[in-house]
């Protein structure tokens, strides 16, 4: 059964209610709270909420939420532009081009005043209903939290269908819509989320934009998303599974979405790459293939926005586009693999087999085994230009989103990747693979930056360094740094150049100077995924004896350090124990010598 998320959290007035005016609760229909329900308000919508676990809500993916308007009203402006349709939204500044280099690109911004003149005559709105605007769906909806906030906050849209397998979900998101005013738009379902989008794959019926945020892994609704989404339309892809896409779990990563996962310093980032190669694999059966929009990991959940398009020429790249990962499992090195090779011959292209393997049966840099990953997406994972414009109007409308800083700051970091760089290494990885003191980021930039290499940060880990230089390369300069450091003691290799560490202007970049909100600390205690949802509720009400009975390793926790003299010492049973009398556990010394005299 489709069963969204689940809280069983009080429910309280979020940051976002200050920006719900007075004005918003006049104009609600009266829509009376039955016993046990609550309203939680967060941007602009207001949704009412049972006591009970019955329906799903977290209220830290928020950020979530918002970055998702923030993608779809960019979406909206763009597609409904060659409708002749313009994107309204009120408290919006003057577009600027976002450019976080200090010099600003004129080209640029006369290509975005040139676009601005000629405006279309037919403009929308957010809240109002356009004829010629986009189709939404949100497959699991639960409440219709964000099916709402998309109604009320995102302008250009003919219809919202927010769709639950749960019956008394479904009633709710009714009464939810009628409770905000926006019955006009937004329509609640009661159906199985993947035959709803399989009976809308006919072209004149796909829905322009599909958001899917289940409880776990959207394995089973992708081959039903990518074929009832328009030409060019818009997938929305949540996924919480990261155990499973982190490398715990490599053969159900490989069940769900055809890839074998592994454990490395890269997790996060790879896990993005396995959800959009699973979404390019199951296109290509339909002679699709997707385009990555923005693509960001954060927190406990990965989050995907592409485009899907149809062209069999296009899909015969494919190949070309996935690679297998060779990961050491000693000092972390990593080359990357492609499934296909592609070669232009004039007006034609061909397509060959790719040859490899790229290492030996043996690392070159510390002589352990390699361990096979993948495939992976191995393009890029973002559209830089579209980010950009998200960017822009986030900037330019900063009271829109209550997670307006960390949006700000998580795209900030987004433009400043390496688009063609997948992958990349940890600073403190590398120093413990070394056994030596951990330089600072700016310096190990530096040096890379001093030897001719490209190297960028990683939205997916604070310590994180992409960069296009060889793993040889990068070795080198790590046993310079030991030479650097005087730890000459523990050099075991060979220093092959002579690096510099000397701190370049441009190896600090600029989300880092400006002190950009790239990632944020716990927003409250226990914040990560709960307990699913219920049918009849019936969830604890307190959490801490939940986590007690469940999730730790004795049902009844020692709290006092006392009652560990109950259990017998097993190193003064071995004779290793030092402790002595002062040992916390029980020395049993009679049967201790009953043990020797046997």
């Amino acid at each position: 059964m489709q069963k969204r998320y689940r809280s069983n959290i009080r429910f309280c007035s979020v940051s976002t209610e200050q920006r719900f005016t007075h004005c918003d609760q006049e104009k609600m229909p009266s829509v009376g709270l039955l016993p046990g329900e609550t309203v939680v308000k967060e941007g602009k919508a207001a949704i009412l909420f049972p006591s009970a676990n019955e329906v799903f809500y977290n209220p830290v993916q928020e950020f979530n939420r918002d970055l998702t308007c923030a993608v779809i009203t960019e979406f909206a402006r763009e597609l409904l532009a060659q409708r002749g349709v313009k994107v309204v939204l009120p408290s919006e500044q003057e577009r600027v081009v976002v450019s976080l280099s200090e010099e600003t690109n004129e080209a640029e911004a006369q290509t975005e005043e040139k676009n601005g003149s000629e405006e279309p005559a037919v403009t929308a709105a957010a809240g109002e209903r356009c004829e010629r605007g986009l189709r939404v769906l949100e497959g699991l909806a639960a409440s219709g939290l964000r099916s709402v906030r998309f109604a009320l906050e995102v302008p250009g849209l003919q219809s919202v269908t927010a769709n639950d397998f749960s019956a008394k979900a479904a009633a709710l998101i009714a009464r939810n819509a009628q409770y905000n005013g926006v019955s006009h738009l937004l329509h609640a379902s009661c159906r199985d989320a993947s035959m709803l989008m399989y009976d809308m794959r006919a072209k004149k019926d796909r829905y322009d934009v599909i958001d899917l945020d289940p409880y776990g892994s959207p394995a089973s609704f992708l081959d039903a998303a990518v074929q009832s989404v328009s030409e060019g339309g818009l997938l929305c892809i949540t996924c919480t599974d990261m155990a499973v896409m982190a490398g715990n779990s490599g053969e159900t990563c490989y069940s769900k979405y055809g890839s074998v996962s592994i454990k490395a310093k890269y997790c996060h980032e790879m896990a993005l790459r396995i959800i959009l190669h699973s979404l390019d694999q199951r296109a290509g059966v339909y002679q699709r293939y997707i385009q990555p929009l923005l693509s960001v990991s954060v927190d406990f959940y990965i989050r995907v926005f592409v485009r899907v398009f149809t062209g069999q020429a296009t899909v015969k790249n494919s190949a070309s586009k996935q690679a297998l990962v060779y990961n050491c499992v000693g000092c972390g090195a990593f080359h990357l693999q492609r499934m296909g090779r592609r070669t232009s011959n004039g007006k034609h292209m061909k397509y060959s087999a790719a040859t490899g393997p790229p290492v030996g049966p043996e690392c070159e840099h510390c002589g352990q085994r390699h361990q096979l990953g993948g495939p992976i997406w191995a393009e890029s994972i973002h559209d830089l230009e579209f980010v950009q414009k998200v960017l822009s109007a986030v900037l330019g409308n900063p009271c829109r989103f209550g997670t307006s800083k960390r949006i700000e700051g998580v795209l900030s970091m987004v433009t400043e990747e390496l688009e063609d760089v997948p992958l990349y290494y940890t600073v403190d990885n590398l120093s413990s693979t070394m056994h030596c003191n951990t330089p600072s980021l700016l310096q190990f930039r530096s040096a890379l930056l001093h030897a001719g290499h490209r190297v960028s940060l990683s939205h997916a880990c604070k310590n994180a360094i992409k960069t296009d230089a060889p793993p040889a390369a990068i070795w080198d300069i790590m046993r310079c740094w030991v030479n650097f450091t005087g730890e000459k003691e523990k050099l075991f290799f060979v220093i092959l150049n002579t690096a510099c560490f000397t701190v370049r202007e441009d190896a600090n970049p600029q989300s880092r100077k400006r002190h950009l909100t790239r990632f944020q600390e716990n927003p409250q205690a226990f914040w990560g995924p709960k307990a699913r949802a219920k049918a009849g509720g019936g969830i604890s009400a307190d959490l801490q004896d939940k986590r007690k009975k469940f999730q730790n390793k004795r049902k009844n926790q020692i709290t006092d350090s006392s009652q560990l003299k109950t259990f017998p010492c097993k190193k003064f049973k071995q004779g290793t124990c030092t402790h002595g009398d002062e040992c916390c556990y029980f020395h049993d010394s009679e049967q201790t010598n009953e043990q020797k005299t046997e």
